[in-house]
C-alpha cells in the first residue's frame, strides 16, 4: 500500500499561515493538525469530539475550524487538534470541501464528481 501526502497552507482567524505536509488518509474523517501547528495559528476549540483509531482504540480530541488551501482549492473545514506526538492527516471531510477524491491506485487527487440529486 503506498502513501500519498500533499502540501497544504493552512489559516487560522487570526490570518496567521502554516504550511503543512499532510498524509492523505481516505479512512480518516475529518483533518488532524499537529499542535505545533494549531496553536502557532491560534485555533481555539469548539468542541470535543470522540474518535475510533483503525485498531478499536476511542481516543478524545478538540474539534475546531480552519482554512485550508491545497492543490489549486481552498476552503473552510473542520480540523482536529492534534496533541503531541500526532501527525497532520488530511481526512475526508476536507477533501469533499474542496472538490477532491483519492485515487487510491494513482495516489493523486482528482476532482470528485459533485452530484446535485
Amino acid at each position: 500500500m503506498g502513501l500519498t501526502f500533499v502540501e497544504g497552507v493552512v489559516t487560522g482567524p487570526s490570518g496567521k499561515q502554516a504550511r503543512v505536509n499532510f498524509l492523505v488518509d481516505s479512512g480518516a474523517t475529518y483533518t488532524l493538525l499537529p499542535h505545533a501547528v494549531w496553536r502557532a495559528l491560534e485555533l481555539q476549540p469548539k468542541r470535543e469530539m470522540t474518535f475510533t483509531l483503525a485498531d478499536g482504540t476511542q481516543i478524545k480530541r478538540a474539534v475546531s475550524e480552519a482554512h485550508i488551501a491545497l492543490a489549486g482549492a481552498e476552503g473552510t473545514t473542520p480540523v482536529i487538534l492534534g496533541e503531541p506526538g500526532d501527525e497532520a492527516l488530511l481526512g475526508v471531510v476536507t477533501l469533499e470541501v474542496l472538490g477532491f477524491v483519492l485515487d487510491p491506485f494513482k495516489r493523486t487527487l482528482q476532482p470528485i464528481r459533485a452530484m446535485l440529486a
